[in-house]
């Protein structure tokens, strides 16, 4: 579900898409996604400032199925009701060119809901030779929390490690994703 907009050599450039928008409330603070076409390039905690009036509020959306159809499975998500969001997922140009971060980001994906993988781990599987610190670095930049589950990489398994959300929000996200796997 994973894809850049990869132009192979010869061929026409992609065609640009212009991002749509919006913020819906969650349990962990106003969250902004942003569309391009029918997959999403990115996720914001709290987005604040200039930044927060480039979304449009979701009670001010009217007819975005699209929109209706993200936040219904978010709402799902942070409900423990749902464990897979099954959303296309656009990368587009924060990768462009390193390949290090997209293996990090799809090995991060692969992290089953209610398990945790420890960076070092993450760094074999993603043949990042700069290790644990790197991988580490690379999900305080990932531009879809949540959607590629970062905040299930640890430093150890007893140390949750950083999170571009902030490790309160870490620390929700693991014990809701818990909490759902005890359920069975």
């Amino acid at each position: 579900m994973l894809h850049a907009e990869d132009a192979e050599e010869g061929a026409a450039p992609p065609v640009s898409v212009e991002p749509a928008r919006a913020l819906m409330p969650s349990p962990l603070g106003a969250l902004g996604v942003e569309l391009r076409g029918s997959a999403v390039s990115l996720v914001r905690f709290d987005p604040a400032g200039a930044e927060l009036e480039t979304f449009i509020p979701l009670h001010r959306l009217d007819g975005e199925d699209l929109f209706d159809e993200i936040f219904g499975r978010l709402s799902e998500y942070f409900a423990g009701a749902r464990r897979k969001l099954e959303l296309e997922l656009d990368l587009g140009p924060c990768d462009a060119g390193n390949a290090q971060i997209r293996r990090v980001l799809e090995e991060t994906a692969r992290i089953p809901y209610g398990r945790t993988r420890t960076y070092k781990v993450l760094a074999e599987a993603a043949s990042v030779p700069e290790g644990a610190s790197r991988v580490e670095e690379i999900l305080c930049g990932n531009p879809l929390p949540i959607l590629i589950p970062c905040h299930r990489a640890v430093a150890h398994p007893a140390q949750i490690g950083a999170y571009v959300g902030g490790t309160e929000r870490k620390r929700w996200l693991l014990d809701l994703e818990q909490r759902g796997t005890e359920l069975i």
